[in-house]
C-alpha cells in the first residue's frame, strides 16, 4: 500500500510539473504562493536549476535536515502507520500529520515532496527528519545532515485523487 502511495505521489508530481507549464493563467499553486517543483528528472526528485523564472516565495522554514532509516524500519510513527524508510515521508515537530512539504537541498538544488507522518526531530538545531529514500534523492544520505528549505506543497484538486490509496484486488 505504501508503494502504491509513493507511486501515486510520483505520478502526482509528474502531472503537476507538466500542468504548470501548460497552464495559460496562474495555477492554484501560484495563487497559494507556493512554488511548484521544477521539471522532474526522476520519479520523486527534482534537480539542478529551474530555467523558468518564477517570483521567489517566502520559505516556510529554512534550517538543518537529518534522516532516519533502518533502525526505525517497521516501528510505529506518530500517525500510527509503521515507518517505511523507502517511502518519501518525514518527521516534523509541528506541521499537521499528512501535510505535504517540498524539501529543497540548498547545496545542490535537488528537491522532493514528502508527507509528514511522524514527530521529530528531537535535536535542537534540526527542523525536519526525512526518510532514507528522501535523503538519498536529496543527495545528502552520506553526509547525514544538510541545510534545506521547506515549502508547504498544495496539490491541485485534480491531482489530490492520485494521492488516495488504491484498493487492492483480491
Amino acid at each position: 500500500m505504501r508503494r502504491r502511495l509513493a507511486e501515486s505521489l510520483a505520478i502526482l508530481l509528474s502531472v503537476a510539473s507538466l500542468g504548470a507549464g501548460a497552464a495559460s493563467g496562474p495555477s492554484s499553486l501560484e495563487a497559494a504562493k507556493v512554488t511548484p517543483p521544477p521539471v522532474m528528472h526522476d520519479a520523486m526528485t527534482t534537480g539542478g536549476h529551474n530555467s523558468t523564472k518564477r517570483p521567489k516565495s517566502k520559505a516556510y522554514q529554512v534550517g538543518t535536515a537529518s534522516w532516519y532509516g533502518e533502525q526505525f524500519e517497521g516501528k510505529q510513527t506518530a500517525s500510527g502507520e509503521p515507518f517505511e524508510m523507502r517511502d518519501f515521508t518525514a518527521a516534523h515537530p509541528t506541521l499537521p500529520l499528512g501535510s505535504l512539504v517540498k524539501v529543497t537541498n540548498l547545496k545542490n538544488g535537488k528537491a522532493v515532496v514528502v508527507r509528514i507522518n511522524d514527530r521529530g526531530p528531537f535535536v535542537d538545531d534540526r527542523i525536519i527528519d526525512v526518510s532514507y529514500n528522501a535523503a538519498r534523492a536529496l543527495g545528502f544520505k552520506e553526509r547525514g545532515v544538510q541545510r534545506v528549505r521547506l515549502d508547504l506543497f498544495q496539490p491541485t484538486p485534480q491531482t489530490v485523487a492520485l494521492l488516495q490509496p488504491v484498493a487492492k484486488l483480491n
